[in-house]
């Protein structure tokens, strides 16, 4: 850390920020919020918690007990943390997970910034989401949370996955809460899924076909994407996956991963401190990073 911010200075009066997680070792958010804690002049510091499950409690007691302010939450913690807080927030709450927690006089408080990260992302390149026809790829976490935000906005949500008892509960759930038009297909019914991409505004991959190293990989053919297609993968390593280079190749306009990481945790950092961090200063720190380890 004295590396990459030699005049960040750390005393009694500092205040904690962190990621909990097993493993952690490979988060960028300790990068991204460090550089924006130097670069807003806070006397603050982010710091990354190797947690397990079985020590998930106590590390939770743990924000109140050390008067951490707020901490990130990633793999594998995301639903089981909620058990152990003061409240969570509505959209959270039927999501059913939690990836960033504000301590707030004592109290811990939880929301999901994933699918804002995401939604924010889109609008940033000045795409109106309202009245659109949204196809998301995969039923997981990640799926979760952006469905559930992009159902406040859209018309009409298409769920994509290889399981169809996950692709299922995830179009159940969304039902639950919002009257629009929700549907499930499986990634093997060729000719349904077909027509739903032609009909669609918006494809957003949540899986991971195509993350490093199986940068070869793509979720779906590329005689199924048009031009008129807005496509966002949330994998950002690689920066340029399989997809968004055959969608690049027919003309459609692309967003890469780095974009929800950089936009979700802006969020939560003006949760946590009141102040608008830089985003392009935290999407260089990412690039640098991913970069240099390619």
């Amino acid at each position: 850390m004295a590396d990459l911010f030699p005049s960040m200075t750390i005393n009694g009066s500092s205040k904690v920020l962190g990621i909990f997680g097993d493993p952690v070792e490979h988060t960028l958010s300790p990068k991204m919020q460090n550089a924006i804690i130097q670069d807003l002049g806070l006397n603050y510091v982010y710091v990354p918690f190797q947690v397990t499950e079985l020590n998930l409690e106590k590390a939770t007691q743990a924000i109140r007990s050390l008067n951490i302010r707020g901490v990130n939450i990633t793999i594998p913690h995301k639903v089981s943390i909620m058990q152990f807080l003061d409240d969570v927030d509505e959209t959270a709450l039927k999501i059913g997970s939690v990836n960033t927690i504000k301590n707030e006089n004592n109290k811990l408080i939880g929301r999901n910034t994933d699918g804002e990260g995401c939604l924010q992302a889109i609008e940033d390149t000045g795409m109106n989401l309202n009245n659109k026809n949204a196809i998301i790829l995969g039923a997981g976490g990640a799926a979760k949370a952006i469905a559930f935000y992009l159902a406040q906005k859209i018309n009409k949500i298409t769920i994509i996955n290889r399981s169809p008892t996950k692709m299922q509960t995830l179009v159940n759930n969304l039902r639950n809460y919002y009257d629009i038009q929700i549907n499930g297909i499986l990634f093997d019914q060729k000719n349904e899924l077909k027509k739903a991409l032609d009909e669609a505004d918006l494809l957003i991959n949540t899986t991971s076909v195509g993350m490093s190293p199986n940068i070869e990989k793509c979720p779906i053919e590329i005689e199924f994407l048009h031009p008129e297609l807005f496509v966002n993968d949330i994998v950002y390593n690689p920066l340029h996956t399989q997809l968004l280079q055959n969608a690049d190749q027919i003309g459609c306009k692309t967003l890469s991963g780095v974009e929800m990481l950089v936009n979700q945790g802006a969020i939560g950092f003006e949760w946590w401190t009141g102040k608008k961090p830089n985003k392009k200063l935290m999407k260089k720190i990412v690039l640098q990073h991913l970069l240099n380890h390619k």
